[in-house]
């Protein structure tokens, strides 16, 4: 049912958040659905189910839908859920977002380096990101990503950010929002349970190396950002 589109008619509100109860119309899942959104909700709407709340053996997997044109991520959803008495072992959403930055330094020639790591899970060289947690803001997430995958204390540049979207397998809709980030140092102390593998190379390397097309074109927005600092 993830990322399927329904018509669901609305039986009333839960919360003061604006977490509402119903159910699909004309089909044959009868179960009561969750549905969070940022309007008022009455009669019936288009939604898309946007999340499963998998229960234990002993309780029943809850759907969660929000209407069309409306997004929410893990996070957003788990604090709306804190109002009601549901319980569940975790949460599959198809919306995912992470922030990270594509991180730079200057070498003993004044050369620019930039950071590209390998992720476990991952096949191709890319930048440092994690997802976003309850409460954080994007580059709030994108510092502590940082911290956490190599070690690194670096100083965010103003202006600048560049989001990429894609579905890398699935109905799973992902956001990845990227900054542009100075560091002093080069030592990175990689974080053994993300990250295989980080290179420091130049930006023609860099361009080389990275696969994703959002990724080269992030690339060279951030070359013409440096080469008008210096």
């Amino acid at each position: 049912m993830l990322g399927k589109n329904v018509t669901i008619e609305i039986f009333g509100i839960l919360s003061e958040n604006h977490l509402y109860t119903g159910q699909i119309v004309g089909g044959t899942d009868l179960r009561q659905i969750y549905i969070i959104t940022n309007e008022e909700l009455h009669g019936t709407i288009d939604c898309t189910i946007i999340a499963a709340a998998i229960g234990d053996v002993s309780s029943r997997t809850r759907l969660i839908a929000a209407p069309v044109d409306e997004v929410f991520y893990e996070p957003e959803i788990k604090q709306r859920l804190k109002m009601t008495s549901l319980q569940y072992k975790k949460i599959n959403c198809i919306y995912e977002k992470s922030c990270g930055a594509v991180i730079y330094r200057y070498n003993e020639k004044n050369e620019p380096r930039i950071l590209l790591v390998k992720n476990h899970n991952g096949k191709c060289w890319t930048f440092p990101k994690g997802h976003i947690e309850s409460g954080e803001k994007e580059e709030e997430t994108a510092l502590r990503e940082i911290m956490e995958e190599t070690g690194l204390k670096v100083e965010i540049i103003p202006g600048f950010r560049r989001i990429s979207t894609y579905r890398p397998f699935g109905k799973i809709r992902k956001t990845a929002v990227f900054f542009l980030a100075k560091a002093e140092k080069s030592i990175v102390n990689m974080q053994q349970s993300e990250i295989d593998y980080y290179l420091w190379v130049s930006m023609d390397e860099a361009l080389k190396m990275c696969r994703h097309e959002n990724d080269i074109k992030t690339l060279k927005d951030v070359r013409k950002l440096i080469d008008q600092k210096k």
